[in-house]
Formats: C-alpha cells, structure tokens, sequence
C-alpha cells in the first residue's frame, strides 16, 4: 500500500510499510498431545497405598467414569484397596443451600488437623445442571485454607442426577481414601432440603447445618432430614444474630422431643457457632468424638456399618441393572421408536415402558 506522506509535497518525511504480522503460534512448539500417563491396577493400588494424591485423583476419576473398561479396572482397584479401608471417622455435612457448608468445612478440617493431626479428606458433591449436564465444581474455592494444607485432599464431583445430595460413586470414593491413609472425610451434599437417606447411609455422623430464621417451627417437627441427624448445628451465630440462633437453637432442642428415640440411643445435641468467625467449632468436635466414642461402646457403630455396606450392595445392583438395561442393542434400537409412539398419543408411558421391558427380558 503507498503511503501519500512519502509524496514529493512532505520533503524529509517517510513512512515504512511496517513489518508482517507474526503467528500466535510458537513456531518451535512440537504439536503433541500431552498424553497422561496410565497406571497398571498394581501401580494404582501401590500409589494409593503410599498417599500419592496424584494417583489418588486418578483413581477417583475411574471410578467416576461410565467407560465399561474403566469400571472394570475401577473395581479392581477397589477390591484390592478394600481391606486397608474403613479406618476413618466418616462425617456427612448438609444444610440449605446458603447454610455455610463449604465455609464450616474450612473451619471444621482446619481446627481437626490442628488439634487431633492425621489427614483430612473432602469430598464436596456439586450439583449438575439439568439443561446443560454441567456442574461448576467451585466449592474447592471457598475452602482456602484446606486446599493450602499439605494433610488434606478436597475432590469436588458432580451429582449427575444422582438423588440424595450425593454422588453415585462417593461410597466407593472413601474406600479410596481411606487406602490411602485419610482417617477423617467430609461428605459434603448439594444442601438438597428435607431427603438426604443416601449420604445418612455412607457416613457414621450426620450433621446438618442450619440457620436462624429460615422457617416457623413448625419446620423443625417435620420428619425426613431432621429425623436422621446425629447432630444439628446452627451457622452465622455472631453479631446482631446471637439472639435469633439461640432462639433457633431452643427451638430445635424442643423439636427433638417429638420424634422417637434413635436406634443409636443417641440424643441429638443442638449447638451455635459461627463458620466466619471459627467460634463455637471445638464444641462441634467435641460432640462428635463423643458420638463416636458412645456408639462403639454400645456396639452401634459395627451394626451401622453393616447394615450401609448391605444398603450398598442393593443399590448396586440396581444400578447394574439399570446400566445393563439401557446398553443392551435391542432395547437402544427400540427406545426411540416407543418414545414416539408415547409422544404421539398412541401408548400410555406404562404400556410403552412394559413392552421395553418384555424385550429385554426376551434378549437375555
């Protein structure tokens, strides 16, 4: 392009047409996929044992994961890691979504490790969002002082529709960590409300958070969520809020009086404390090692295990079945065309569903 200022009129001025525009793109860089390294069952199983939290991640992200074959190597793993498992205290943490979850964890694992030593484990469930199957898995973030200590794991996962604040695969996810040496984990759920049965049946203390002023009292005799809690405490208990949260707090105490006493012959303490602040955390500790200490004693604690272990192995096979259902050829090849015949009006969905399942059962 001529520029008019090199004309014979601007004496004494000239422009250069400049330099052409270089690549983004590094020249010297090789176009390589990075490629992560894979582990053998034995080298996974070996990491985990040692404490590598590397190949502890890795292994989780198996376990997560639909791929036939990494099931397969998954449960392998498992079945290896199994009977260096299950010496932890397992603590489940819920709460409305706003209750300080994620806060009360940092405060919580912080002052555990400070106090009592050993390695904390954090499995924070996020919820996946029903338009876009996507889930933030943010929750890392608000535990800033957890994810700089060199004793603790924090593993976010997504629910992918799993019911119950929990994800599928979280029971299988402690038996990791407990392999590799974890003795205290956090199961932190989604904070879904009243309905939470699917992490009360992985952990040995239930703990439900919650905060001054979300209802009448009347929410506090309602049965599901409150019914199942070993202990129940209430956040945000520091400056113009002390009245409130101890008002709460009476409240709850006497709400407790209404339901039938616990096969644990456990009765739940109700507790103040701010998660801002870090007041009030010893005595949630505190009550929990007393918890575990009163169930061992009077042998509540094996039976509960136990009997989690049986849950799980129904709510296995459940999922088996249904995986096995939806991956079987016929039934993919059939589903679409009963979709529309439902969506046409021409079946009822109970009609549609059981001549799916007539198939099914034909094929095996």
């Amino acid at each position: 392009m001529e520029h008019p200022e090199n004309s014979s009129e601007y004496a004494g001025l000239q422009v250069n047409s400049g330099v052409e525009q270089q690549s983004i793109i590094n020249p010297y860089l090789q176009r390589q996929r990075f490629k992560r390294r894979t582990y053998s069952v034995g080298e996974m199983v070996e990491g985990i044992l040692k404490g590598d939290v590397t190949i502890l991640s890795q292994a989780v992200t198996l376990i997560e994961s639909v791929n036939p074959e990494h099931q397969q190597k998954a449960q392998e793993v498992i079945n290896k890691c199994l009977p260096y498992s299950g010496n932890s205290i397992r603590v489940g943490i819920s709460g409305v979504p706003g209750a300080g979850k994620s806060t009360s964890i940092d405060e919580f694992g912080m002052h555990v490790l400070k106090e009592k030593g050993g390695k904390l484990a954090v499995l924070a469930i996020d919820p996946s969002s029903e338009r876009t199957k996507g889930s933030i898995l943010g929750d890392k973030t608000r535990m800033e002082k957890l994810a700089m200590h060199p004793d603790s794991f924090i593993r976010p996962s997504p629910s992918a529709g799993s019911l119950g604040g929990v994800a599928r695969k979280t029971r299988e996810t402690i038996i990791l960590c407990e392999a590799a040496g974890f003795d205290k984990i956090f199961v932190e759920t989604v904070g879904v409300g009243q309905s939470e049965t699917a992490c009360h049946s992985m952990v040995d203390f239930f703990l439900l958070i919650q905060v001054a002023g979300t209802g009448d009292e009347l929410q506090g005799i309602k049965r599901g969520i409150m019914e199942i809690s070993d202990g129940i405490v209430i956040n945000k208990c520091d400056g113009d809020n002390v009245d409130r949260c101890q008002m709460a707090a009476t409240n709850f105490r006497n709400a407790l009086h209404f339901f039938p006493k616990p096969d644990s012959g456990w009765m739940p303490k109700v507790l103040c404390y701010s998660g801002f602040y870090g007041t009030g955390v010893k005595e949630i500790w505190d009550m929990i090692y007393e918890y575990i200490d009163f169930v061992k004693q009077n042998g509540y604690f094996d039976f509960r295990r136990n009997e989690q272990a049986k849950y799980w192995m129904y709510e296995s096979i459940n999922e088996h079945l249904r995986m096995n259902f939806y991956n079987n050829q016929l039934i993919q090849q059939q589903l679409k065309q009963a979709e529309q015949k439902v969506l046409a009006g021409q079946e009822t969905s109970f009609i549609a569903a059981q001549e799916l399942l007539d198939l099914y059962y034909k094929s095996l």
